[in-house]
């Protein structure tokens, strides 16, 4: 799991985006966000969610570099958003 914290820490991304989702971490609840994201009624652990919500935002930087008409901000920092929370909630899992 700490490959992904470390992926995650990686990641380059322009800082609007980060700073736009740093200041939305604050309202992140995890019940509520996270099954709109991925679509379950079971929520999954915060490393399998983390990882999917990584696969999520790569098609969105994507779609954001090629300036794909389809691309939305909203719901690209609300994945950060989710990402962002996920790791906290796994950093915290792991030093406990």
């Amino acid at each position: 799991m700490n490959d992904i914290l470390s992926h995650m820490a990686a990641l380059r991304r322009p800082r609007l985006l980060i700073h736009a989702a740093r200041f939305g971490l604050m309202e992140y609840r995890r019940n509520t966000h996270l099954p709109r994201h991925l679509g379950m009624g079971t929520l999954p652990r915060s490393g399998p969610a983390l990882m999917r919500l990584m696969d999520m935002e790569l098609i969105l930087e994507s779609q954001r570099t090629h300036r794909d008409a389809g691309y939305s901000v909203e719901r690209h920092v609300e994945i950060l958003i989710a990402m962002m929370g996920e790791a906290r909630l796994l950093r915290a899992s792991l030093s406990a």
